[in-house]
């Protein structure tokens, strides 16, 4: 029977409880069942409110506050704009897939290690870090290859979502926006009739004086 998800409760002292263990614990244990895999869900004392997501962040913000920070300030930046922009869901689903992509390979390459060394063996714990290490270079380019294409994709898809914009606003009169050949004919046609309209007002003005002359001369 499948063991159930482990229940940690938050009260109004900030203090977390540990359901399974009936014992409180810290900010620091919830870090290590993090790093040990362990499915867990934080609520809510009094509410019942999931705060799993409050606490993850809590555990971030202490690692960046420490010595070796992951994230620099241009791509926190970067992130904080994208809140409540149209792709906001999709860059985080983009950002997700990435990081389950590069764990996959660190597994994978512990997985082999393990079969060939053994679990406990220490070449086989260090490998990760050896690999990085030695593997350095090669695998900043293949990142750098990967980052690219994907650049280049997005790129790609943001010009596709643009002219599927211009082509859905065509029939629309918006000032400073291109309407196609249509809108385009339509607007010298009606710049051209203004300009003739223009031109006949000018020469009625200019013919008024004139005829005002001649009308003095048979006088």
């Amino acid at each position: 029977m499948p063991e159930k998800m482990r229940l940690i409760k938050k009260y109004p002292n900030r203090r977390l409880y540990d359901t399974r263990t009936s014992s409180y614990i810290t900010l620091a244990d919830v870090k290590e069942l993090v790093l040990g895999r362990e499915e867990f869900q934080v609520i809510d004392a009094k509410s019942g409110e999931d705060l799993t997501r409050s606490i993850l962040l809590q555990i971030i913000l202490e690692e960046e506050a420490g010595g070796a920070p992951m994230f620099t300030s241009d791509l926190l930046s970067h992130m904080i704009r994208f809140y409540g922009n149209a792709t906001q869901g999709m860059m985080g689903k983009y950002l997700e897939n990435n990081i389950k992509a590069f764990t996959e390979m660190q597994a994978k390459l512990q997985e082999q290690a393990k079969a060939i060394y053994g679990e406990n063996s220490p070449i086989s714990q260090d490998l990760w870090a050896q690999f990085l290490n030695f593997q350095g270079p090669a695998l900043k380019s293949v990142m750098g290859t990967y980052v690219d294409q994907s650049k280049k994709m997005f790129d790609q898809m943001q010009e596709q979502i643009e002219s599927q914009t211009r082509n859905m606003f065509t029939g629309f009169q918006f000032p400073n926006y291109p309407q196609g050949e249509g809108g385009e004919a339509k607007r010298s046609g009606a710049t051209g009739a203004a300009t003739g309209s223009t031109d006949k007002n000018e020469a009625a003005k200019t013919s008024q004086p004139a005829r005002s002359e001649r009308a003095g001369e048979k006088k």
